[in-house]
């Protein structure tokens, strides 16, 4: 059973919170924090779950879910966006992009391991 994850944040602190609560609920998570190149460490990866922040260096989290999503195969990955900036614009955007759960910060450990387990769970189900 895949619990492969590959969480693209460039702040360390919640890039080693979520690796450490991920791990310990049975994941695997490799991390990336450049913007540039995340999704071809993405492809790389075959996660069966990607947790990405907004605002990144080199190309924002809005820019790298539309290019992954025009990958053939990548319509369906289970995509959880982080932000600091939780307007509605940026949900808009995040949808239209093809997004399957948004989530502003600060958040709590308890909500990132259920959307976390959700999204697993659903895109299993599919």
């Amino acid at each position: 059973m895949g619990r492969h994850v590959v969480l693209i944040e460039d702040e360390p602190n919640i890039t080693e919170a979520i690796r450490f609560l991920l791990t310990r609920d049975g994941w695997q998570v490799d991390t990336h924090a450049d913007g540039t190149d995340a999704v071809e460490v993405i492809l790389n990866a075959a996660p069966d779950l990607v947790i990405l922040d907004v605002m990144l260096p080199g190309k924002s989290g809005m820019e790298i879910l539309k290019d992954l999503r025009a990958v053939a195969g990548m319509e369906h990955l289970p995509v959880l966006m982080l932000t600091a900036r939780g307007q509605a614009r940026d949900r808009e955007m995040a949808e239209k992009a093809g997004v399957s759960r948004f989530m502003t910060k600060p958040f709590s450990n308890t909500e990132v391991l259920t959307a976390v387990r959700d999204l697993h769970a659903q895109a299993k189900q599919g």
